[in-house]
């Protein structure tokens, strides 16, 4: 299978944040035929169509950071049976100005992890309502909710469960093959 540049955003504006430690163990986990780069949204100002005429240059860098990119991973928290604000701006403003949506056609993911039991369900599904306005095509299965223990991963994105490891190794596997698919159907020059 050809190889695949894709960008991963981390919802979670913490350094220590778990959900970096999963993105740490995905990007270990991924098959060779996926070059990951995380795409840092942290210094974007907050989103407003003020700006639509004239983007400032950390939005002009982040709209061309996801435009580099032929897929994007999105490894997010649960805030409030949400997202965190942070990544709602940051999708914001790569959508935008209307007719320059930088997500549109581009193969998506979403995965998450939490310590609660049902992980991030509630806030994958407001993240997949509003990819889905954004015209981006989703990895609808295998899902991934991911309840986070103590040591479950290392800080260096080292998984210590077997079981764990494998479903996300596949996970990966599951996206390159997705990203694949829509890139036959929905070339990003057409």
């Amino acid at each position: 299978m050809a190889k695949h540049k894709v960008g991963y955003l981390i919802g979670s504006l913490a350094k220590g944040s778990i959900n970096r430690k999963l993105a740490k163990a995905l990007v270990r986990l991924a098959p060779p035929e996926l070059e990951m780069t995380e795409i840092p949204f942290q210094d974007l100002p907050l989103y407003s169509y003020d700006y639509d005429a004239d983007f400032p240059p950390v939005a002009l860098e982040f709209k061309k950071a996801i435009a580099s990119v032929q897929a994007v991973l999105f490894v997010t928290p649960e805030y409030n049976r949400s997202i965190p604000g942070g990544l709602k701006n940051a999708i914001d403003w790569a959508s935008r100005p209307y007719g320059k949506n930088s997500f549109a056609r581009k193969p998506t993911a979403v995965i998450g992890t939490s310590p609660g039991a049902i992980a991030t369900a509630v806030a994958q599904q407001s993240l997949r309502s509003v990819l889905s306005f954004c015209n981006a095509p989703q990895m609808n299965s295998p899902e991934a909710y991911i309840q986070f223990t103590p040591g479950l991963i290392t800080d260096d994105g080292e998984v210590t469960v077997a079981s764990t490891e494998t479903f996300l190794r596949n996970y990966m596997q599951e996206f390159h093959m997705f990203i694949a698919r829509v890139l036959q159907v929905l070339p990003p020059d057409a």
